[in-house]
This record gives C-alpha cells, sequence and structure tokens, in this order.
C-alpha cells in the first residue's frame, strides 16, 4: 500500500522531530539541578531533609506549621518561630525588611549557613577555609538557657560566625558556629549549618535539647517552617527567564514555524501529478493471468472474485463473513429490495466452483465477470476514476 505523506511533508516532519527532540534534551541539559532531597525541608525523607523534627515536634505537642508564602505577608508575632533551613536564593529587599519587622516585634528567626544570614539584619558569615569534618561536637561558649539544655551540640562547620556583635552559644577557640543576634523585642539564632535538624543530624550529642531550646515553650510557640524558600508556594514574581520556560517558548516558536511553513506549501501553486504508466498494471495482470492459465488454476481465480464480492456484501449486510449464497441472496432481496433471479445462479456458480479443478477458462470469465456486473450494480466498492 503506497504511503499517504509525500516526501516533502516527510521531511519536514522529521526536521520538526529533531528540532523538537534537541530542544527537549537542551531543556533538561541546562536546568537547575534538583538538590530538594539535600536541604532541611519538612518534606524531604533525605539525611539531609527535616522531616522527622517536624513530626517530632508534633508529636511533642508543638503548634507546627509549613509556611508556603514569601516573608513579606509574615505578620509580626512575639510567640512566634520562624526556621529557615538551607535557603535556596537570598532574599530581596522586601523579604529582609519583613524579617526584620518580624523579628523587632518579637519573633525569633532559626537559620543557618551563608545563604541563610543574608536573611537577618546582621551578616558576618563566612566559609570555613578548614572545616575539621562533615559533623563535629562544639561546646557552649556562654551561658544561657539554650547552652544550659544542650552544653554541647553536633554539626557540620561549613562557615563561621567572624564578628563579636551578637552572643556566641556554640564554638571553639576562636571560631563561633552557633550565635544568637537579638534585634528589637525578639532574636535571631544563626547556626554554621542545619544539621540539627536535618532527619540525619537530630539524633547526635545536644541536636534535640537545641532545638527545643531555641524553639521555646510548646503550649505559647507558634512553629513555622519555611517552604517557600524551597520552592513550595506561588511566586510573588515568576521568573519568565527559567531555563524550562524558555526552551517551552522555543518548542513552540519551532513547532508554529513548522505549522506556517506546511501551510504555506499547501497555499502554494499546485503542480500536476505525472501521469501514472500503465504499463506496470497491464505487465502484472498478463503476467498474473499467464500462471493461472498454466496452472489450469482457472477455479482459483473464480474463488478469489467470490471471495472479494463475499466479503464487500456480507460486510454491507452485516453478515457473518461465511454467509452462504441462499443467505446472500435473501439478504440482498429483503433489505434492498433486489429483484434478480440469476444473482443466486452466480453465487451458487461462484461458491461452487472452488471444488471443480477443471472448470473451463471460458466458464470461470463467465462467473468472474458476472461477479464483477453484480458488484457494479450493488455498488459494494467504488469504482475506479476514468482518466481524460
Amino acid at each position: 500500500m503506497p504511503s499517504s505523506v509525500s516526501p516533502g511533508d516527510r521531511k519536514v516532519l522529521l526536521i520538526a522531530a529533531a528540532a523538537f527532540a534537541i530542544l527537549v534534551v537542551l531543556g533538561f541539559a541546562l536546568a537547575p539541578s534538583n538538590t530538594q532531597d539535600e536541604a532541611a525541608t519538612s518534606y524531604s525523607t533525605a539525611s539531609g531533609g527535616a522531616k522527622a523534627a517536624y513530626l517530632l515536634l508534633q508529636e511533642l505537642g508543638y503548634h507546627v506549621e509549613r509556611w508556603q508564602s514569601s516573608a513579606t505577608q509574615l505578620k509580626p508575632d512575639k510567640n512566634s518561630v520562624l526556621i529557615i533551613a538551607d535557603p535556596a536564593a537570598i532574599p530581596d529587599g522586601k523579604q529582609r525588611a519583613a524579617i526584620e519587622r518580624f523579628i523587632s516585634a518579637g519573633g525569633r528567626v532559626i537559620t543557618n549557613g551563608i545563604v541563610g544570614a543574608t536573611f537577618l539584619p546582621e551578616n558576618y558569615a563566612e566559609v570555613n577555609p578548614m572545616p575539621s569534618g562533615p559533623a563535629n561536637e562544639f561546646p557552649a561558649l556562654m551561658p544561657s538557657a539554650i547552652t544550659r539544655a544542650a552544653p554541647k551540640i553536633t554539626l557540620a562547620a561549613a562557615t563561621l560566625w567572624q564578628h563579636r556583635s551578637g552572643i556566641p552559644l556554640y564554638g571553639r577557640n576562636d571560631d563561633t558556629v552557633a550565635t544568637r543576634l537579638p534585634h528589637g523585642l525578639g532574636d535571631a539564632i544563626w547556626l554554621a549549618s542545619a544539621t540539627p535538624l536535618t532527619n540525619a543530624g537530630i539524633k547526635e550529642t545536644g541536636n534535640l535539647e537545641f532545638v527545643l531550646a531555641a524553639i521555646g515553650d510548646k503550649l505559647q510557640t507558634r512553629v513555622l517552617f519555611d517552604e517557600y524558600v524551597h520552592g513550595y508556594g506561588e511566586n510573588e514574581n515568576p521568573e519568565k527567564s527559567h531555563p524550562l520556560l524558555t526552551a517551552l517558548f522555543l518548542q513552540s516558536v519551532v513547532l508554529a514555524l513548522a505549522v506556517l511553513f506546511t501551510f504555506s506549501r499547501r497555499s502554494g501553486p499546485l503542480r500536476p501529478m505525472p501521469p501514472e504508466s500503465r504499463l506496470s498494471p497491464l505487465e502484472f495482470v498478463e503476467t498474473l493471468g499467464g500462471l493461472y492459465q498454466q496452472a489450469h488454476a482457472a477455479s482459483v481465480a473464480v474463488d478469489v472474485s467470490y471471495q472479494r464480492f463475499q466479503f464487500w456484501v456480507t460486510r454491507r449486510l452485516g453478515l457473518a463473513n461465511n454467509a452462504s449464497a441462499e443467505e446472500i441472496d435473501r439478504a440482498v432481496r429483503e433489505r434492498w429490495r433486489w429483484d434478480d433471479d440469476s444473482l443466486l445462479d452466480t453465487l451458487r456458480s461462484a461458491a461452487s466452483a472452488r471444488y471443480q479443478p477443471e472448470l473451463p477458462p471460458r466458464e470461470a470469465l463467465r462467473i468472474v465477470q458476472s461477479l464483477y456486473s453484480y458488484a457494479i450494480k450493488l455498488k459494494l466498492f467504488p469504482l475506479p476514476k476514468e482518466k481524460n
């Protein structure tokens, strides 16, 4: 069966498919790596996630929520603790001002790392040039309610606090890995890493005691795990230049150009199709006829024609494929009001031809021509179009 797609259309489809595949690959290649499982989010069960702390506080009776809005929507509350663990992006001016108002009104913010320090009114966090290992124990530096509850904590000292403006909580020698920053009526607690809040780190020495002491009274405190900084919730200003959006836009442009190019080809000037040579079909017919003649298989030719006729007429009438000649004749008479007694004779002759290997060629030709004539009269299949 010849293909219904022209070579030109096939070329356009191949080009569009190749362009689409290239854009998809570029979209995945340019997309930022997904480090969400390693971030201290309350949705993650990975070792670096914070779901264990979130569920544990709930079981202990704390009022715990996930905050999925921008910091600009945060209302000042002296009984609220906002946990910003492993934030993914630096806040803008409005978000930083909202955090400062929250702290000044009596709230507490617990955050960590270089990026977390940018949320605070003061920022003296620096990368630790000589980290001692993945996690180490650090003793308390000054007496306070928090250090009294947890004399030491365990965390990875990836960063350090390089200023004495706050109240150092934990560290060693001149290295401060946890500090408290009073501001207005509230304060902030900065950590070198989010280890005390993570699924793997909360069970380490002093970490659970530190978290509970840093949060405070469970009957009055509202704990908010900031998930907005991990990409959850709706953005105030969606990033229109995201690599995936750019790839999607480029794919749409390519698709639109392909549609436009295809439509322009359809609307362009039409060229007449080259006339089909009649030599090849005639050669096929003559060759096939010669084979039947040499094999003395006139009955086979009749059987083939009858099966074709039977297929089309049973399909049109809704009969079984193996309907007998009498059933076909009766259905044609009743449904199409056909009144021709010779139809049944022709069908019987064609049906019995397969059992007559010595059927004369003239008789076979007469039956085939008769079947073809009835097929035209009953309009069983479309006739070939005549060419000028």
